[in-house]
């Protein structure tokens, strides 16, 4: 038995790398977006159970909404390829094109089981290069394919090794069998079909069994005129080990799904809601299909559902003819290989067992699947096509005068499939590029306009989406998912009675609910969703809340079990203010899915809605628990804890923080938190740091500037402090709090009564009933001496706060230094008026022959011409004039004018989903 030589892996490795190396530059299209993309099975922070319990797509087995594919060996292939490089599609189509090339190297130790060296080479380079696989090895979520395959030839080649050359079994190599039988399973559930291959090559090839002799052997036996001779004891005691393997692995898949087959509608398969004859006619047609697709793959295309193949309605239809001669061909080909026993019929069965046997699940005949053709389900098949091929072309090749004309031709075949496999993988490159090849294949499926409109409304090319939408719906009218997607593009465009009118079509489409009546038609859920977008648009409308939670409950009414209803019914009763009510729903789907994360966030802001803190942190860890990176868990759990105001959970709220921001590093709102957290614990430099990166990252950041200031402020650098509150004023021209604390610092570190002044003024200007406004331009006009201007600010500032005790107690003091300055004879008004006066008063004496007016230090002499008791009267007065003085200085000049600004810090809000 021929091995693989070295220079022969790199001739099919090179020609794989040749055919499928632009493949590298495509990113995640199609069924991608929802294998990878959104499956957080790949995410380090679920679970690796989590593989085990979900689908292919990351749906939990016991929702009825999955797709049931139980494939945790490929997903487990992914979240690796995320291990290593996230969501960057190169690293997986790289993976890819290596796991075809490995194929392509173990499906050439297979042929050469058949196949002399030469033709086994020619078949393992038409599977390398065949366009049909580009679809599984381009696709990244043909993966599983590729590793079912892998598994799947490995495990045939180890049953190939199970019979000594004594002829007595050898178990190893069957107990390996079955193990990757198993792995090969649950890569994709088609690996399971090996056992009928291992079972076929068992019987006919490696006992030389034919169809007659079996029937003969058969008969003898039942007659009683001889037992089972030993080697067909040896036979049947391996193909008991195989059924019996296979049966438990049926079993346990089984257990899998909980004895539930998927829910499909008549969309992804119309034929498998079609009534008899038309569903048989149909299915069967789809065989020669399939193979006319190995035959030419001229016209590929990445979905065939829909009206892409249109019915067999009836026996007379002349396309019944096609399945009538491949009915035919088959027929005479099991007829050569089940009775001859030359090496010739041994090749034939043993192609046609690969060509039939793993294409059985998929053939719509014992079961209805998800699709009507699927290329990628061709690639385990394809391989006893190359089979038959090369064997056909060895056949050709011998007969002297067809020699150098079947090589040309099988040099043309090779070259032709190389360059469309190469040029079909630029379809792949998006899914806009990937849609638009299909519609060029076939435009009677609706599905293909949907998913252009799908690839432009990504883009935000909403008009242009909108185009391809409306066709879907012309071409399949009565498609409700095309309804809904015009519905979504009218809402994305602002034109919400058109929405509401697609919407209602789509809604019209659906099963009518029966009052009284129990709902038992099954629908898919996403159908369900015309539900949910219509009360999402009409509740924008605050008069038609109730309407639109009545459409919340008649999607609960259809399907008790539809999570989605539940949690925009609880978001939309918060809206209402139902707090307990929005509890109560999310609690339900809680009972449905108590593994979503996102359920335990918003049911902790139905919490804080009712101020019930520490259930809110509950829920929050709980979905932390599920979710260690649940970003908005993390924000608000944080939040919370630092709004509680106790230093315990401020390590752990930094934590959460530190974690945010590696998650969300350009989100200015987690590096402020970070700094309001520093500046509660006193941490002044580390707050400094925080606030300057979230200033960085959103300039005018409003809360973030302010707090700066603050932080200057309350560290003494108030001079630091006033280029920040420039800048914030900058921004927000009418922030009264940076306006407050910037007359503040001009007032007393700057001197500048005038630019103090400025800012109060623009604060009243805002706001006349600002209390603290009001009260520090008193302080300005006291501070300017303009004491009668003051009394007057101050008597406003009283009927504006009548409660205020300071403002009361400011007030007697003025108003007692006016009494004092009035009992000295010293002017009432600014400090101008008062030197203006001064000089009048002098010139007044001067006239009348009176001495000049003498400074403070001379008012011994100024009072000699008066009489002791006036003497003694004006410097009690005097003397108690000057202790009002000081003390309404001491009270006045310092910060107690800014009225608790130190503990008015600006905090971020809750944020909710």
């Amino acid at each position: 038995m021929a091995v693989v030589s070295w220079k022969e892996i790199l001739l099919l490795t090179g020609l794989v790398v040749g055919c499928y190396w632009n493949s590298l530059s495509c990113g995640f299209v199609f069924d991608d977006v929802s294998a990878i993309l959104d499956n957080k099975d790949l995410r380090p922070s679920t679970p690796l159970r989590n593989l085990f319990l979900n689908d292919f797509w990351g749906t939990p087995m016991t929702e009825e909404r999955s797709h049931k594919s139980y494939r945790p060996l490929t997903v487990l292939t992914f979240r690796l390829n995320y291990l290593f490089s996230e969501l960057s599609a190169a690293s997986y189509h790289l993976l890819n094109v290596v796991l075809h090339a490995v194929v392509c190297v173990l499906f050439l130790r297979v042929c050469r089981l058949f196949l002399d060296k030469t033709f086994s080479l020619v078949a393992a380079l038409l599977f390398a290069v065949h366009p049909i696989h580009t679809e599984a090895v381009t696709g990244v979520v043909g993966r599983a394919e590729l590793l079912s395959s892998i598994f799947l030839l490995a495990a045939f080649l180890a049953y190939t090794r199970s019979t000594a050359p004594d002829h007595s079994i050898v178990w190893t190599p069957i107990a390996l069998t079955v193990v990757l039988v198993a792995a090969a399973t649950l890569c994709k559930e088609q690996g399971i079909t090996v056992i009928g291959i291992c079972c076929v090559h068992e019987v006919f090839v490696a006992q030389g069994f034919t169809l007659p002799m079996l029937l003969d052997t058969l008969l003898q036996v039942l007659r009683g005129k001889d037992g089972f001779p030993y080697a067909v004891l040896q036979t049947l005691l391996k193909l008991i080990v195989l059924i019996i393997s296979t049966l438990l692995l049926v079993i346990v898949r089984v257990q899998v799904i909980q004895s539930q087959l998927p829910v499909f509608t008549r969309f992804d398969n119309p034929a498998a809601v079609s009534p008899t004859p038309t569903r048989q006619l149909t299915f069967n047609y789809l065989l020669p299909v399939n193979a006319w697709l190995l035959l030419n793959p001229s016209e590929l295309c990445c979905d065939w559902t829909m009206g892409t193949i249109p019915l067999v309605e009836s026996p007379l239809d002349p396309r019944n003819l096609a399945t009538l001669l491949f009915y035919t061909m088959l027929g005479l080909l099991a007829y050569h290989s089940l009775r001859y026993r030359h090496s010739s019929a041994k090749i034939v069965i043993m192609a046609l067992s690969l060509i039939v046997l793993p294409f059985i699940p998929a053939s719509n005949l014992f079961f209805p699947v998800g699709f009507v053709v699927a290329e990628r389900v061709l690639y385990v098949p394809s391989m006893g096509f190359c089979v038959l091929v090369a064997h056909g072309f060895r056949i050709v090749s011998h007969k002297g005068h067809m020699k150098k004309i079947s090589w040309l031709m099988i040099g043309v075949l090779l070259t032709t499939h190389a360059v469309k496999t190469f040029n079909r993988n630029w379809d792949w490159e998006s899914e806009y590029t990937l849609f638009t090849s299909a519609l060029k294949v076939n435009k009677n499926n609706a599905k293909l306009w949907n998913n252009v409109g799908h690839a432009l409304e990504n883009q935000n090319s909403y008009e242009k989406a909108l185009r391809y939408f409306l066709q879907a719906t012309r071409v399949q009218p009565d498609d409700i998912g095309a309804h809904m997607n015009v519905g979504r593009t009218y809402k994305n465009l602002n034109k919400s009675k058109e929405a509401e009118d697609a919407y209602l079509i789509a809604k019209s489409l659906m099963p009518q609910v029966i009052p009284g009546k129990k709902y038992a038609t099954r629908v898919a859920p996403n159908h369900l969703n015309v539900y949910i977008n219509l009360a999402n648009l009409i509740r924008a409308n605050d008069s038609r809340l109730e309407e639109a939670d009545q459409l919340y409950r008649q999607a609960i009414s259809m399907r008790p079990d539809f999570k989605q209803a539940y949690i925009s019914r609880g978001e939309l009763l918060l809206k209402m203010n139902k707090p307990t009510e929005a509890r109560d729903a999310y609690l339900r789907a809680l009972e449905l899915d108590r593994t979503n994360a996102d359920l335990w966030y918003n049911l902790a802001i139905v919490n804080i809605e009712m101020k019930e803190p520490s259930e809110a942190l509950k829920n929050f860890n709980h979905a932390l628990e599920l979710n260690p990176r649940h970003k908005l868990a993390l924000f608000n759990s944080a939040l919370l804890m630092q709004e509680s105001g106790e230093p315990k959970f401020r390590p752990e709220a930094n934590r959460r923080f530190l974690i945010y921001v590696k998650e969300e590093p350009e989100d200015a709102n987690g590096y402020f938190n970070l700094g309001m957290l520093a500046m509660d614990a006193n941490e002044n430099a580390a707050a400094e740091r925080w606030m300057r990166k979230a200033i960085n990252l959103q300039a005018g950041f409003r809360s973030a500037l302010f707090n700066l200031a603050l932080l200057y402020s309350q560290s003494r650098r108030e001079l630091d402090a006033l280029p920040v509150l420039d800048e914030l004023l900058r921004h927000h021209p009418e922030h009264i709090k940076g306006l407050i604390l910037k007359g503040d610092i001009l007032m007393n570190h700057k001197k500048d009564t005038h630019g103090a002044k400025d800012c109060f003024e623009r604060i009243l200007r805002m706001d006349p009933t600002n209390v603290q406004g009001k009260h520090n331009l008193c302080v300005v006009y006291f501070e300017e001496r303009d004491l009668p201007r003051a009394e007057r600010c101050l008597e406003e500032t009283l009927a504006l706060a009548p409660n205020e005790e300071y403002v009361r107690r400011h007030l007697s003091i003025v108003r007692s230094k006016m009494a004092a300055m009035s009992a000295a004879g010293q002017p009432l008004s600014s400090a101008e008026r008062a030197t203006v006066s001064a000089k009048e008063e002098k010139e007044k004496r001067a006239k009348e022959g009176m001495e000049e007016p003498l400074d403070s230090s001379q008012a011994d002499k100024r009072t000699k011409s008066k009489s002791t008791k006036e003497i003694k009267d004006i410097e009690k007065k005097r003397a108690a004039a000057l202790k009002r003085l000081e003390e309404i200085e001491r009270i006045l000049s310092g910060r107690d004018y800014t009225w608790n600004l130190c503990n008015n810090k600006h905090k971020t809000t809750w944020v909710s989903i």
